[in-house]
């Protein structure tokens, strides 16, 4: 399942689909992130998305020149976020973990069928209620998107 390091301020990783699936409560087709390769707790964690033509939202966006809706990839790097704060928090499943914002959000690259998305998200202030995150998503090392992402944690 993972093949965690130790030592102080190692990487851990990677952790599959499953250990993702534990610690988020996203579930297809809202589940945007397959694998994640490198975690740094509490600074940073690299993700992929492999993305794939039977995507539901390639049907309508657009048809004939599928591209993964830009929100959605901001979507997967907070999700890529949410697992860095939730990944050591005993009591995940009683809280939930809100979206609250987006900043100097930038759209570089479009995204489409047979990319493999890369989301590597660095925490810029991780607090136990809110928390803020840079986020790079990138495709074969070209940049996609960015933006910095801000997350509430509320009781469930």
């Amino acid at each position: 399942m993972s093949e965690e390091q130790s030592g102080n301020g190692a990487p851990l990783g990677p952790f599959d689909s499953r250990w993702i699936a534990a610690v988020l409560p996203h579930r297809y087709p809202l589940l945007l992130v397959d694998r994640v390769l490198e975690l740094v707790p509490g600074r940073r964690v690299v993700a992929v998305k492999n993305v794939t033509r039977n995507e539901p939202f390639f049907d309508g966006h657009f048809p004939g020149n599928p591209i993964m809706p830009g929100v959605l990839v901001i979507e997967a790097m907070a999700q890529t976020a949410a697992l860095l704060l939730l990944h050591e928090m005993e009591d995940r499943d009683r809280k939930v973990l809100f979206f609250t914002g987006i900043e100097k959000a930038r759209f570089r690259r479009p995204v489409v069928p047979g990319d493999q998305l890369r989301m590597e998200v660095e925490s810029l202030r991780l607090r136990t209620w809110h928390s803020r995150f840079r986020g790079r998503a990138t495709v074969d090392g070209e940049l996609a998107v960015e933006a910095i992402c801000t997350s509430a944690m509320a009781p469930a």
